[in-house]
């Protein structure tokens, strides 16, 4: 918002704008049209084909495309179509899931396609807002949703702007104040001047801000840390591998398709689509629970968010105003607070506190008998209350209804200290306060009455139970620093409370230690995400309003809650469909139960890496040729990749704390299971070479030990504990047991492989199996050292 306009009078404003309150004329405002453009948000669209094409352009994807244009080069065309098929089916099944985002600044657009009263060539007309220009004189009155930001000269308004300043209450505006274009009109009728239109007013430049956002993406660069560990390895074998060859006479030709296999190896191709299938089967149980996820890789994400920030207003809130516990004064009772605050109320004014009210007669069970209303004046701002006329017990009695400082000069308060320290006390913990009198001729005051947003009934234990999964809340709102603090008080999200100018003064540096941030505005929101993910936090942010939406998209997890408007929910990366919070907790253990099966394929991905590249590079060494063919290891690597897929469908348990992924922690363990399966592989082939079997059989005889071992690692790496803690899903047994089979068969019958006697299928079958149960012992070992 430009403050020139809030600070500026309406005679500076006119003089600026080069217009006067009668308003421009057709001619003038079509020059102005083309000079400032239409009062709509600027669309940002990417053509779908770009969009397609970038997922092409990413370290996973590079490296399967130096892998499809070697094999083709080296006329391994199997090999291609295998890579390729992998590499095209990541790239699709990414893009699917990213065009179930809606675009949120069309949503914005879309927002602002409203019609508005402009008064032009002395004349009122009804045009399309986006018409508007700055100059222009509008008319706004209750409902509409205002067009523009507008300075007003005339009438008094009731503005709800709670969408983009995250304020809880309507606020008051009259002569001299500018309304925010996006704000809705709750009582009243004014006129005034447009004085910025589009992407400029305060409601636009927030779009640039929902542009701007974006949250990184860890899934790439956990990938990318991986691949440089394995490739650190594979180059140097390779390297080893040329010398060796080169000194041993080996025909290059035949190195160099092993040299490529073991580059192949080390590329995680079918991660990205497991990552994919994981989530996408937790997505679908999410949204049986009431959570539409848009972003996938938000639900990854959710298990290593270790900050909520949690938007107060319609989020921890209701976003409805509500009476608290009535202060009953001058030998009157509560109920009579009530009752008489009903009757100089009315439900046709859609007042907000007429609401309240009128709700809290209806809750209390508080009967209206004997009263029969025969008048009422609405509020009126110059006079800061509602009146009515009453008749009950034959008596005509007057009922007034407004702020305590007016009717306590009106009418009779007993006790004015005490009452004023009532106030005091209320104001103190954050209510607003009404008063109520009644009297004939001489009125006494009945009561007071709090009034407050007040949390959902599922509110305090949702935070405690996001609490005991390891993840810090924090409360942002735009309310004052004493409303804050009594609503975080209610919920017990802490007792810290900052004011957000303060935090900015000094750079952010206090912002960790923040329960609750009061004063917030939407680029306060955005701030507060970005900083706290700068110090290293996977954040999540909740909300409901376009003043929500920049944060929103920032963060790694951004949650729109149910009654969240088009544009929050067109930023968000989760979108809740039932009222409350608590099923964010369930987002939060599907996005660790997905951490549990990905840490499970990829220590299972690096283990075979090191195994295939280490076994074949060092039995090269020490028998002198190639222990299985490449083709074989195409095989082995599409089979391995069928089975470890169906990861994403099995059983596990979430944890109680953030999951972060620490890639060396996950080599070193890796690296240990993998030197016992190491051992496990010169064994057999140690025994294929005693009994005597010819070179096409020890290859088959490595390629089923290679796939065994690989089975089995599955399942001992899949549990934390002992392999047999836990059943495997249904789905990962089923695939695995195909897998096997398929392999026994091929072997047994010299399909794609040499034949190989059953007795020795059996024989490494049995070696695998027991193997896995000593790789088991060590492993609990060297989790509980490494710590994961």
């Amino acid at each position: 918002m430009d403050m020139e306009y809030e600070k500026a009078t309406v005679d500076e404003v006119l003089r600026q704008l080069s217009t006067q309150k009668s308003g421009l004329s057709e001619e003038e405002a079509t020059r102005r049209l083309q000079q400032y453009g239409l009062n709509e948000i600027r669309e940002r669209k990417e053509s779908p084909v770009l969009k397609f094409l970038r997922k092409f352009w990413a370290p996973v994807p590079w490296m399967l495309e130096v892998a499809v244009v070697l094999t083709f080069v080296l006329g391994k065309y199997l090999d291609m179509y295998i890579i390729a098929f992998l590499l095209v089916f990541n790239s699709v099944v990414g893009f699917i899931q990213e065009n179930r985002a809606e675009n949120a600044v069309e949503m914005l657009k879309s927002r602002l396609n409203v019609q508005s009263r402009v008064l032009r060539d002395g004349k009122w007309k009804l045009i399309p807002a986006k018409f508007l220009v700055p100059g222009d004189v509008v008319h706004v009155r209750m409902g509409d949703i205002v067009p523009a930001d507008i300075k007003l000269f005339e009438g008094e308004l009731s503005v709800d702007q709670s969408a983009l300043t995250g304020e809880s209450m309507p606020v008051e505006r009259g002569v001299g104040s500018v309304l925010y274009s996006g704000s809705v009109i709750r009582r009243g009728e004014a006129t005034g001047i447009v004085v910025l239109t589009g992407g400029r007013t305060y409601y636009g430049k927030t779009t640039e801000l929902v542009s701007a956002a974006r949250a990184e993406s860890h899934l790439e660069k956990l990938i990318l840390n991986i691949v440089k560990y394995l490739v650190v390895v594979d180059v140097a074998l390779v390297v080893a591998l040329g010398l060796f060859s080169v000194a041993s006479k080996v025909s290059l030709s035949d190195v160099l398709p092993f040299a490529l296999i073991v580059l192949i190896a080390s590329v995680p191709a079918a991660l990205p689509a497991t990552f994919t299938i994981a989530m996408a089967l937790e997505t679908l149980e999410l949204s049986k629970r009431g959570v539409l996820v848009t972003r996938l890789t938000a639900v990854e994400d959710a298990a290593s968010m270790d900050v909520l920030n949690l938007d107060k207003t319609g989020t921890i809130t209701e976003n409805r105003m509500r009476v608290g516990d009535p202060v009953p004064l001058n030998g009157f009772q509560k109920d009579d607070v009530v009752r008489y605050a009903y009757m100089a109320s009315d439900e046709a004014s859609q007042d907000p506190i007429d609401n309240a009210v009128i709700s809290c007669l209806s809750e209390r069970g508080i009967s209206m008998e004997g009263f029969e209303r025969l008048n009422f004046k609405p509020f009126d701002p110059s006079t800061k209350r509602t009146e009515a006329q009453v008749r009950h017990q034959g008596r005509i009695l007057r009922v007034l209804k407004g702020a305590p400082q007016v009717i306590a000069s009106i009418a009779q308060v007993d006790d004015l200290e005490s009452y004023n320290k009532t106030l005091e006390d209320l104001s103190s913990r954050g209510f607003r306060t009404i008063s109520v009198a009644v009297g004939e001729e001489k009125l006494r005051v009945v009561g007071i009455l709090p009034l407050y947003d007040r949390p959902r009934p599922d509110s305090r234990a949702f935070v405690e139970e996001i609490k005991s999964l390891g993840v810090k809340p924090k409360m942002v709102t735009g309310d004052n620093r004493l409303i804050a603090k009594e609503i975080a008080r209610e919920v017990n999200i802490g007792q810290v409370i900052c004011d957000i100018r303060e935090v900015k003064e000094k750079g952010g540096s206090r912002i960790e230690e923040c329960d609750v941030f009061s004063e917030v505005y939407p680029e306060d929101k955005y701030f507060i995400v970005k900083s706290l993910q700068e110090a290293g936090h996977y954040v999540g942010m909740t909300g409901d309003g376009v003043n929500d939406a920049p944060a929103l998209k920032q963060a790694e997890v951004g949650i729109a809650v149910a009654n969240a408007t088009d544009v929050a929910k067109a930023s968000a990366s989760m979108v809740l469909t039932h009222e409350g919070l608590i099923d964010v907790v369930e987002a939060i253990k599907s996005g660790r139960r997905i951490y549990q099966r990905m840490l499970t394929y990829t220590m299972n991905k690096v283990i075979k890496t090191l195994q295939v590249v280490l076994f074949l590079t060092i039995s090269f060494f020490a028998v002198r040729f190639f222990v299985t063919t490449p083709f074989d290891i195409v095989l082995l690597l599409f089979l391995n990749d069928f089975v470890t897929m169906s990861i994403a469908t099995d059983n596990v348990r979430y944890s109680k704390s953030p999951e972060r992924w620490n890639v060396r922690k996950l080599v070193t363990a890796s690296l240990v299971l993998a030197s016992l399966i190491l051992i496990e592989s010169f064994l057999v082939l140690w025994i294929g070479l005693r009994q005597g079997l010819s070179q096409g059989e020890i290859h088959t005889l490595v390629f089923d030990m290679l796939v065994m071992s690989g089975q089995f690692t599955v399942y001992v790496v899949r549990e934390r504990r002992h392999m047999w803690s836990s059943l495997p899903s249904k789905f990962l047994l089923l695939a695995s047991g195909l897998d096997l089979l398929f392999v026994i068969l091929i072997s047994w019958f010299g399909i794609l492989v040499t034949p190989l006697p059953p007795l020795y299928i059996v024989e490494v079958l049995l070696i695998t199996l027991v193997f896995s149960l000593v790789v088991d012992v060590i492993k609990n070992v060297t989790f509980k050292a490494v710590k994961i």
